[in-house]
């Protein structure tokens, strides 16, 4: 393979190890590396207890996984079992990127999760020592002193390269820095099995490539990526760029993003069955993606509901879940938003037991001015259109539990018990 033309500078995608769990460690005065702890969310939602992290010690010694129950968790006196504190974990991620930042400038550090951020040092690496490495070992260093927190590190001559580094190597070597480049690739990747070990490879499309007699990258580069798209589509010519380490990708390049719909979905807490619990719920979801409409000063001409049922009432059933939508007088009003949304429940829900709840609004335009409906009182639309615009500026200030309607006090409500959330598990406190 020729890559004179190809994109090469020097990227690293930096993982903070074990984060949730290394964090509280260090809250608590231990050594992230060698302390036994796991984070579980006790969420109602969760089944009993899900594990959210381990720190490495408590991984080997204990085989606990990321998806791990609480009711498969070890009891054992030398096991530290915490709750999460997501808005910890978001400060102190920030405190991390906030170090990238003194090795690159915002415009070529691109955080890629809450734990791993890609930076581009192409042209300031040579600043800070005498090799890639040495820089990448200066900036576990610098966050290990600062936050207590270890860093592994992926080097590549573009980023698809410094995550496979990351992934493949840097995680199980001693200095927690890996290294691959388009001279060393095909030699240290092409020969690793089984395949969906490759970052953006799962178990699905692993067999799919599988019937085409592909196990490896290496069988993956030596095939004609013409052959690939029958079987994967578009996806075939990605993965065998991938199987030759190459990414054109320009990270800094904007991506225009389009409001094709907002959307909000809960996994409930127990099976519903009751119908007005369900309609509290459901009108809870629908008045908080009206809210988020406001927000972005859009409108919605479409409204889709979606009820995911228990596994139960599944069970030997043909039906699973209802999904349907609505076309509806363009709008923004939650009362209006709300009986479209109902509409659809009380016609295709027939009793079943749900457990997962979903809305979401489509067709979305710009909310420049409200459309009036001419058989109802201009006047009383407006004053809606103002209440609801007041209620959001209060919780905008104040917290979203300021101001709530009194069906989120009923039996079947769930907004109020998940205002303190971040993302779906406990806040907690965030401090130093």
């Amino acid at each position: 393979m020729d890559y004179s033309n190809e994109p090469k500078g020097v990227f690293m995608v930096i993982d903070n190890k074990s984060f949730y769990a290394s964090v509280e460690c260090v809250q608590l005065g231990l050594n992230p590396l060698t302390a036994s702890l796991v984070v579980m969310s006790d969420q109602d939602n969760t089944n009993g207890g899900l594990i959210l992290a381990s720190s490495p010690t408590a991984k080997k010694r204990f085989h606990i996984t990321n998806v791990t129950r609480k009711r498969d968790l070890p009891w054992d006196d030398s096991l530290i079992v915490v709750p999460p504190r997501m808005n910890l974990y978001i400060q102190k991620n920030l405190a991390i990127n906030k170090i990238f930042h003194e090795f690159a400038d915002e415009e070529h550090c691109f955080p890629y999760s809450i734990d791993e951020t890609i930076l581009d040092l192409t042209h300031t690496w040579h600043l800070f020592g005498d090799s890639p490495a040495q820089v990448a070992r200066k900036i576990q260093k610098t966050v290990r002193q600062r936050l207590g927190l270890y860093t592994t590190v992926g080097i590549g001559d573009n980023p698809v390269q410094a995550k496979l580094a990351l992934d493949l190597f840097a995680k199980h070597n001693k200095d927690l820095v890996g290294q691959l480049s388009y001279d060393t690739f095909a030699k240290n990747v092409w020969p690793i099995e089984p395949i969906d070990k490759i970052w953006s490879i799962g178990k699905h499309t692993a067999e799919n490539l599988a019937k085409l007699g592909i196990h490896n990258l290496g069988e993956l580069a030596r095939t004609d990526p013409y052959q690939l798209k029958p079987h994967l589509g578009v996806m075939g010519f990605q993965l065998f760029a991938i199987a030759w380490g190459i990414d054109r990708a320009q990270l800094d390049q904007k991506v225009p993003i389009k409001d094709k719909g907002l959307s909000n979905s809960q996994v409930l807490p127990r099976d519903y069955k009751d119908q007005h619990e369900l309609e509290v719920v459901i009108t809870e979801i629908a008045e908080q993606v009206a809210s988020r409409l406001r927000h972005r000063k859009k409108q919605t001409s479409c409204v889709h509901l979606y009820l995911g049922f228990s596994y139960a009432e599944s069970e030997g059933s043909d039906r699973t879940s209802i999904s349907h939508e609505q076309k509806i007088t363009t709008t923004s009003d939650n009362r209006e938003l709300v009986g479209a949304v109902m509409d659809l429940f009380h016609k295709y829900w027939h009793g079943e037991r749900v457990r997962n709840v979903g809305v979401s609004y489509t067709r979305l335009s710009s909310s420049n001015a409200q459309q009036l409906d001419i058989f109802a009182d201009p006047e009383v639309q407006i004053k809606k259109s103002k209440v609801d615009k007041v209620a959001d500026e209060i919780r905008d200030k104040f917290g979203a539990t300021a101001i709530f309607k009194g069906h989120s006090l009923e039996k079947g409500g769930t907004m109020l018990k998940r205002s303190g959330l971040v993302g779906g598990h406990n806040g907690g406190n965030a401090y130093d």
